[in-house]
């Protein structure tokens, strides 16, 4: 009770932030957007950790600290009610091999150019292509759960794979007609290159409803390839840091991510309960990004540098040519 206690300001602060959030998000012009209750309370969260952050009261630390781990895990595990093994199955192996493909370039693609071209330091670098390649902030927020940076490099990762996941919203109904992609073929492009679910549903919203169902079913499956990025980064993290040969340090909310994916795709939750725990599911996350904006402070974002949009900026181009040019081809 003791720990709660000391927690509870901070959790508190927090959680007034996501809700914050949330309540932004449902506003029309927020709506025409696609701007998400995740990306607007970690924008709040930045705006008053530098306004006022050096003034908050030290009570609030302990509750901001739990917000960034505990109930980050905890929507991490919920955010697997949005997939279903019988939606993967749908999209086809065309579908999932480009999924694969476009996931595992990305990634390479942006460890090896913002290492090796840009001098990016490694978890800015990977928290950026993981952020690209899968699904926006929800996989960067994932993934800081291993590297542990620092609340300003996920910071400059979540803001650059929004603003051109944003830029897709626009960019892409601009494009389709002289792609040559049927609605269904252009649904796959759109799941298997855009950054965020929501920026998937706005894309495909402007083309028709075939375009819309299997972007969203591609963008979910390409969602579910955070499961093995995040086994093997944690293997990868053992031996580096010197644990055993061949030890994986497996992350316990990745397996339960996958376990929630196969009650979705087991059992149908009345309507009202599973509208409920995805409510739940946003409120976490939005709750956790306000407590990771909290602790960013534009002094730390600008001693990135440029780099990062850079990377991003790279990435962006790889995934809107390179992924078109691999729908093509495969699908």
């Amino acid at each position: 009770m003791s720990t709660f206690a000391a927690r509870l300001p901070g959790l508190l602060f927090a959680l007034l932030l996501g809700l914050a959030g949330l309540g932004l998000a449902k506003l029309p012009a927020f709506e025409h957007l696609q701007l998400s209750a995740l990306t607007i309370a970690i924008v709040l969260g930045m705006l008053l950790g530098n306004l006022v952050g050096a003034r908050l009261p030290a009570q609030v630390a302990p509750g901001i600290a739990f917000s960034q781990r505990t109930l980050l895990r905890a929507g991490v595990v919920l955010y697997g009610l949005r997939i279903s093994f019988q939606q993967i199955a749908a999209i086809g192996p065309g579908a999932l091999l480009l999924d694969v493909l476009i996931v595992a370039s990305t990634l390479a693609l942006g460890v090896w150019i913002g290492r090796r071209w840009l001098g990016l330091d490694r978890d800015t670098a990977l928290l950026t292509a993981c952020g690209s390649a899968i699904c926006g902030a929800a996989a960067v927020l994932a993934t800081e759960r291993l590297l542990k940076p620092e609340p300003s490099k996920v910071a400059i990762a979540v803001a650059s794979v929004v603003l051109f996941g944003t830029l897709n919203i626009f960019l892409y109904p601009q494009l389709y007609p002289h792609l040559g992609l049927a609605p269904v073929d252009f649904g796959v492009y759109a799941g298997a290159t855009v950054h965020e679910v929501a920026q998937v549903v706005a894309v495909g919203n402007a083309i028709g409803p075939e375009a819309t169902d299997t972007a969203v079913i591609v963008k979910l499956t390409r969602v579910l390839l955070l499961v093995p990025f995040l086994f093997l980064l944690g293997g990868w993290q053992a031996r580096r840091d010197g644990g055993a040969r061949g030890a994986v340090s497996v992350p316990w909310f990745a397996l339960a991510f996958v376990g929630v994916c196969a009650l979705n795709s087991l059992v149908t939750l009345p309507p009202a309960l599973r509208g409920w725990l995805l409510d739940l599911d946003t409120l976490l996350l939005a709750t956790a990004m306000g407590a990771l904006g909290l602790e960013t402070r534009f002094a730390r974002l600008r001693a990135l540098g440029p780099k990062p949009l850079l990377l991003a900026l790279c990435l962006f181009g790889w995934l809107s040519v390179g992924g078109y040019w691999l729908t093509r081809w495969m699908v």
